[in-house]
This record gives C-alpha cells, sequence and structure tokens, in this order.
C-alpha cells in the first residue's frame, strides 16, 4: 500500500497536540488525586457534555458503526448510535443524583449501601470489562495508522497503544476532558465535512442508492424489537458504566451533571448519519476498491474517493473517537483498581499520600494499557468485544448502584443478591444467544433486568420481615463538608 503521506501528516500533528495536553496538564493542573481522577469536581457543562459525547462515540460507532452498515444492517445502523443519543434523556434524571454522591468509581457507592464484597466484585467486572474497551479502541486506533502507512497492523496496534499511555498516564482526568472537548469537535467537523464529499465522488447518493439492494436502504431493517433493546442496552450500560459516571462526579454541581447529559444526547444524534453513509457508499463501491473490508470500509471509501486532506481529517476522526474512549476506559480502570481493591485489602495503600496515590494509579496505567494492547492483537471484532464488555460490567451492579440511589428503604442483601443474579443472567443470556440476540433481546438488557426483578423481590420480601435499611447512597452533610474541604 501507498503511504497517504498527507493524511499520516495530519494524524501525526493530531497525535503530537494530545502528548502536548497531556505534559502540559500533568505539570500544571495536577496538584491531588482528586484533580487525577475527577478534575477536582470543577468542569463545566460544555467540558463534561463535550467529554460524555467524545466517550459515547468510540471506535465500535465510527469504525465499526460503518462495518455495521457495510454488512447486514445497511442504512438501519444509524440506531447503534442514535438510541444512545435517546439513552441520554432518561440518564439526565439520574446525572444530579450520582453528582450527589461524591463519589469517585460505582463501586464506591455500591460499597457504601450493600458492603464490600458487592463493592469489590462490581470492581472486579467492571475493570475485567474495561481490558476488552481498552483493547478494542486500540485496536481501532491501530487500524487507522496500518491502512495510512501500510506498516503490519501488530505495529501499528503498539504504537497506538504506547500514545495513549503516554497522555493519559500524564494529565489524568483534566487533560481526558479537555482532549475528549477537541476529539469530539474533530470527529464532528471531519465526518461531516468528509462525508459529502465521499458521496460526491461516488457519483451522488443516487450512483450510491442504485448499487444497493432495496432492504440495505431501510431504516428499521433490524426490527423495533432490536431498536428498543439498544435504547435500553445504552441507558443501562451508561447508567453503570464508569467512564460515564466520572464524567458526572467531575461537573462542579449538580445542574450541570443533569444539562450535560441532555447536552450530549443533542451532540451524539447530530453525528449517527455520517459513519452510516460512509458505510453504504463503500458496500455501493466495493468492486471498485480492492480488498476492502467491513473493518476498513470507512477509510478505504474515503482514502479512494476523496482527497488527501479529507483522507487525513476521517483518519484524525477516527483516532480521536478511538482514543478518547481509551484514555476514559484506561484511567477509570486504573482508579478502581486503586480506590476499590488496594484501598480495600491493603493498610499500606490506604495510608498513602496524594502524590503517592498519583503515581502509582499512573503506574497501573501503564500496566492495564500494556495488557490490552496484547488483547488487541489477537484482533476480535470490535463490536463484538464492546458488546460483551458493556453485558459483563453493567448487568450485575446496575440494579445495586442505580436504583440504590433511588430508593431509600432499600435493603443491604437485595443490592447484593441483584449484583450476582444480573451477572448470572448477562452470562445466561450470552451463551443462549450464541454471539446472537436470542428473541432479538439483548443480553446486557436481560441480565438488567434480572437484577432489577431481583432487586425489588428482595425487597419486598426482606420490607415484610422488618429488615432495616441499607446506609445511604449519599454523604451526610458533615462528611460532604470534610470532603469537599480537602
Amino acid at each position: 500500500m501507498d503511504l497517504n503521506t498527507g493524511a499520516l501528516i495530519i494524524v501525526a500533528g493530531y497525535l503530537i497536540g494530545m502528548l502536548v495536553i497531556g505534559f502540559v496538564v500533568g505539570k500544571i493542573k495536577i496538584k491531588t488525586s482528586s484533580d487525577y481522577m475527577i478534575a477536582g469536581r470543577r468542569m463545566g457543562l460544555f467540558m463534561v457534555a463535550f467529554s460524555l459525547s467524545a466517550n459515547n462515540i468510540g471506535g465500535g460507532s465510527t469504525t465499526g458503526l460503518a462495518d455495521k452498515a457495510f454488512g447486514a444492517w445497511g442504512m438501519s445502523a444509524i440506531w447503534y448510535v442514535l438510541a444512545a443519543s435517546i439513552a441520554m434523556i432518561p440518564l439526565a434524571y439520574f446525572a444530579p443524583r450520582i453528582r450527589k454522591t461524591l463519589a469517585v468509581t460505582i463501586p464506591e457507592v455500591i460499597g457504601r449501601r450493600f458492603g464490600t464484597g458487592s463493592s469489590v466484585f462490581s470492581a472486579v467486572l467492571n475493570i475485567l470489562a474495561l481490558f476488552c474497551l481498552t483493547s478494542s479502541q486500540v485496536a481501532a486506533s491501530g487500524s487507522v495508522v496500518s491502512t495510512l502507512t501500510g506498516i503490519p497492523m501488530n505495529v501499528c496496534l503498539i504504537v497506538a497503544g504506547v500514545i495513549i499511555i503516554v497522555y493519559t498516564t500524564l494529565g489524568g482526568m483534566i487533560a481526558d476532558q479537555i482532549s475528549d472537548f477537541v476529539q469530539f469537535i474533530i470527529i464532528l467537523a471531519g465526518l461531516a465535512i468528509a462525508t459529502p464529499i465521499v458521496i460526491h465522488g461516488c457519483g451522488g447518493w443516487e450512483a450510491i442508492s442504485s448499487q444497493l439492494p432495496g432492504e440495505q436502504l431501510d431504516p428499521t431493517k433490524i426490527g423495533w424489537v432490536v431498536i428498543i433493546g439498544y435504547i435500553f442496552n445504552y441507558f443501562c450500560t451508561f447508567l453503570s458504566g464508569p467512564e460515564m459516571i466520572s464524567r458526572f462526579e467531575s461537573a462542579k454541581d449538580e445542574k450541570t451533571a443533569f444539562r450535560a447529559s441532555l447536552l450530549s444526547g443533542v451532540l451524539m444524534a447530530a453525528m449517527a448519519i455520517f459513519p452510516t453513509l460512509l458505510g453504504l457508499a463503500a458496500l455501493a463501491m466495493k468492486d471498485q476498491i480492492a480488498g476492502i473490508t467491513g473493518a476498513t470500509a470507512m477509510m478505504a471509501v474515503t482514502e479512494h474517493f476523496a482527497p488527501t486532506i479529507i483522507t487525513g481529517l476521517v483518519s484524525a476522526a477516527i483516532i480521536s473517537a478511538t482514543m478518547s474512549s481509551a484514555d476514559s476506559n484506561l484511567l477509570c480502570m486504573s482508579t478502581m483498581f486503586m480506590k476499590d481493591i488496594m484501598f480495600h485489602y491493603s493498610a499500606k495503600a490506604k495510608s498513602l499520600t496524594d502524590d503517592q496515590t498519583i503515581f502509582w494509579t499512573r503506574a497501573c496505567n501503564v500496566i492495564f494499557c500494556t495488557v490490552a494492547m496484547l488483547i488487541s492483537l489477537l484482533q476480535i471484532n470490535i463490536v463484538t468485544m464492546n458488546t460483551f464488555a458493556f453485558a459483563i460490567r453493567c448487568a450485575g451492579p446496575f440494579a445495586a448502584y442505580g436504583l440504590g440511589m433511588v430508593v431509600p428503604r432499600a435493603t443491604k442483601h437485595s443490592g447484593q443478591i441483584s449484583v450476582i443474579a444480573g451477572t448470572i443472567g448477562v452470562i445466561f443470556w450470552q451463551l443462549l444467544s450464541g454471539g446472537d440476540f436470542y428473541l432479538g433481546i439483548l443480553p446486557v438488557v436481560f441480565g438488567c433486568a434480572v437484577g432489577t426483578v431481583t432487586f425489588f423481590i428482595v425487597n419486598a420480601i426482606e420490607w415484610k420481615m422488618g429488615i432495616e435499611p441499607a446506609p445511604s447512597a449519599f454523604l451526610s452533610a458533615k462528611e460532604a463538608q470534610e470532603l469537599e474541604r480537602e
């Protein structure tokens, strides 16, 4: 493959910019572990909203979405992102309550209400899932570099992983959100500019649609059961997703968290169409592009039909999408390991100073991303990996975390048992589905439903028995004041 020098220069400039952000923020803004993990709880509306959006629009929502459109889903692939934007509406109800907990992680809140065992189990599920999610984003970034340069994929995966390690480790959550802000603008602008140019290069939409079977243009081809299932899927994964929760926790107040959720939904809806159209254009022109596959559809059709500068913009957009998710997944994984596992089981970890906590969290970033890079070398399908990861991390903690904040009388056993029941439910449905969606129901939706039903059944039984409610998910006024002073 010929080296696309112009596009590579644009991407290289973007990557250098991200490294500069990480270095500068790390030197100037990171003073405490709170700064590093949750940006000191001082981020405003647009920073939080753009960061939420950038985290949701990852490799699965760009290259993965184009892959879906190129394959069996056709135009209905748009729901892969549009469903996520709709899910942000009910999430806004929980956003201020999430901020009100003044926690850092999901397991921390679960632990307050339902005990250490539930907290640690939830942390383990999340960390396993975050390994998969980080790996999928490294893989997507590496595929772009490989397409541009012709360098073997394995080498590009390592390069992408190293860059993610460096800027995430240096700047923490503040750099993460600043880079997310820049990244989402690049994603939206890059794809919005590139898509009409590619369509024009293909001969216009009429030329593209004439080459496609009629069912590929049906926006509801996958069926309403699957579409509604995806909306529930995203709501479940967002409400129990650590990278989402960390953004709400970083907001300067509860009102900002609420508004950011709604604004993020609008931002995501605005870009849902672009990867879909590029995937359909690639499918229509596949006979003109040698070696094109679903995984390379977006980059291949852009490189073939658009000028070099547009290829560079799309390349930067895809890398922006993947890295905006990868850095958040990596930081959440390290934070959770330190806060919810090490602090529980190591007396020495509890006595760490702020500087020492930052050091060891950064060390975890390096170790965990290295492992994720090794997983990415297996080159597992991005959407498949993301779907499994979202399912395993969300189904168990969903009821205990989400309902634990809004059901004050919840008993300790209701949270504990729901975490286990939800996890068993999602694994059972995943095996029953055999990689598909049995009866059109996503495994994560089934698992969350099992956990929720279990939560209410146990509560109903124990309320009749007169069992006392579990401790509150929220700190007392005195505890909150002390934490804010720290």
